[in-house]
Parts: C-alpha cells; structure tokens; sequence
C-alpha cells in the first residue's frame, strides 16, 4: 500500500553520503527549510559524518540499519549519496523501513541491480527518485519545448560532448572511483547526466554501438568513450566523452539539428545557448539568452529544483519529474555501450537478459 502525502509538518530527509556531491543536497535544502529539514546524516567515515552533523544540524550516524531504526530519527526520504554500487543494496534496505528514496545518479551501475530497486520500491509502496538535475536547467527547458512544439521538423541528428578532466588524484583521494562495481567509467558517471539529456530530448533509442578505452589513468573502467546510437525516429546521436581534457573541464554540450532548426547549447555544463535558429521566429526567442548563466562547477543549480519536485510529489502536490523508470531509461542505454564496447557489436534496445 502506498505511503500517504505529508500534508500536516515539514518533511524529514536523511543524507547518507557525505562526499563530494553532498554539499549540492546541502545546499539545496536550505531554499525549502520552510518544508523539509535534515534529521539525519550518515557515512562510514568519522571526519565526514561529523562534518554533515555540524553543518545541517541533524544526529549523526555511521550505518544506514542504524539510521533507520532510530526510534529519534523516522525519516521520510533517505538521499542516497554514496558510491553508485551501493545505491541498490541501500534503496532496497529504505524500501523494506516504508522509506522513501531520492538517489543520486547513475541509479545503479549493473542494469538487473536497477531493475530490483524499483521492484523493491513499488512493492513496498514507496516513491524512487532519480537525481536528473539538468533536465530542469532553463536552457535545458528551453530546447525541450521547442522539441515539444516541433519546431525543427524531423530531428535528423543530434551531437554530445563532455570534454571535462578528472586527474589521477580524483581518482586517488576515492578507491572505489572507476572501479566497475563501484562506480563504472566516464560514460556511467561523469556522462549519466548527458546519456539522459539524448535520451530525455530525442529518444528513445533504438541501437547503440560504443568504443571505450582507458587511455591515461590508472583504473578499471573507461576515461574516453564514444557512442554512436540510431534513435526509434530514425534520426542519428552521438555520445564523445573524455576525462582527460587538458588542465581543466572544457565543455559540456548538445547539438541538435532538424529539418526547420538547428540549436547548440554549450559552455562547461549545457549552460549557454549558443545558436538558436528555426525557420519559423516566435517573439520568445528574442528573449532566449536570457536562459543563460554561469556556473561554478559541472553540477549547475538545478539540484534545489529537483527537492522542489520531490518534496511537492510527497505532498501530493505533484507527480516525480525522475522516478525509478525514468532512471532506468539512461541506464540501459549506458549498459548497452559497455555490451557493445566489450562484444564489438551493435546492441538494441530494450535490453534481454
């Protein structure tokens, strides 16, 4: 039976995994104190857990059993933080304490791993989330309405790059940073983001077939992938990623070209919108550029509006703009290039097993 809308107090989140991307969720939620409030975080590691305590307020814990089975504690969302080859396992665990789940992404890094997590969650009538951030980007908004409103005609193909660097020490200061079980390459992490945004804006995807190569650092998975992918439209994608631009993360970006359109939307994180042109003019693409803006980090902002639709998709308020099969869409198109990229051969989709 599915958990109720929490209408009457402000919703109780706990944050496990007090790592690099945690500061984002940090962040966040202080644009919805009015709503939601850390009760909880957590981490295996002493200085980190301490460190989330300090800054959230919230009681601190070293296990996920333990957090959720504080009788201090009863958390309504858990934030999956951590490793990626740990989010199934841990959502699991939430689903099986009627805990809801808003997971970072890749949402699992083996696709039957993914499959279990929205198995369990459904069954235990619980809410999956899955962080897909740059969808609600405004430049990202814009392109997916003129998408919607058919403003390029046929989509005949569309162009990925994600030009960024991850040195030796990225990979260093975290061991389980590209390991397979852990973590996956340049395509399963730093890439999930723009694997979803092909997906989210000129999917589905029919086949795909990928290169990888692990040209310059010290780890099992991939630096640099390229994908190439026939999309159900019959239109043409590519996917080119590298970890090892030089000195420093250089571009993040999507090209999509259409009988009566072509747009590029580019800087270091699809941050800009660089040519807007379509056959047809309407008086809002005037104000397009205005979608721009500056970021500091490959992340953007859009975490803060991801809590917006979570917390209204507790309330009742809303429906989840990323939930566990949305997450699952990108998933099996990156399971699919590691198929390919290992087999030499084209890989369609949906994926059999």
């Amino acid at each position: 039976m599915a958990n109720p809308p929490i209408t009457d107090r402000r919703l109780r989140l706990a944050l496990v995994g007090i790592g690099r991307i945690a500061n984002s969720h940090i962040e966040a939620l202080r644009l919805h104190a009015d709503g939601a409030k850390w009760v909880a975080v957590c981490d295996n590691q002493p200085e980190r857990v301490a460190s989330g305590a300090q800054r959230t307020g919230a009681l601190a814990f070293h296990t996920l059993d333990a957090l959720l089975t504080s009788a201090e504690v009863q958390p309504d969302l858990v934030v999956l933080a951590t490793p990626s080859g740990l989010h199934p396992r841990q959502a699991i665990r939430c689903a099986q304490a009627g805990v809801h789940v808003l997971t970072e992404k890749p949402m699992a890094t083996k696709w039957d791993e993914g499959m279990a997590m929205v198995r369990a969650c459904r069954d235990a009538g619980v809410k999956l989330f899955v962080v897909k951030q740059n969808r609600l980007n405004p430049t990202m908004q814009c392109l997916k309405r003129a998408i919607y409103q058919g403003r390029f005609g046929r989509i005949v193909m569309a162009n990925v790059n994600v030009f960024w660097t991850r040195p030796q020490s990225y990979y260093d200061e975290a061991p389980w940073r590209g390991r397979w079980d852990l973590d996956g390459g340049a395509f399963m992490n730093q890439a999930s983001h723009y694997v979803d945004m092909l997906d989210w804006l000129v999917g589905p995807v029919e086949s795909v077939h990928a290169y990888t190569a692990t040209l310059a650092r010290d780890i099992e998975a991939e630096d640099t992938g390229v994908m190439s992918l026939r999309l159900s439209s019959g239109g043409l994608a590519s996917i080119n990623v590298t970890m090892l631009t030089h000195d420093k993360n250089f571009e993040g970006s999507i090209t999509v070209l259409g009988e009566k359109g072509t747009v590029r939307i580019g800087g270091v994180a699809v941050n800009q919108i660089q040519h807007w042109q379509f056959d047809e003019a309407r008086p809002e693409d005037e104000q397009i550029r205005s979608a721009n803006y500056e970021t500091p980090s490959v992340y953007g902002y859009g975490h803060s509006l991801v809590y917006a639709n979570v917390l209204d998709t507790l309330r009742g308020m809303a429906h989840a703009e990323v939930d566990g099969y949305e997450g699952l869409r990108s998933l099996e198109v990156i399971i699919a290039a590691y198929r390919s990229a290992r087999d030499g051969v084209r890989v369609g989709l949906p994926l059999v097993f």
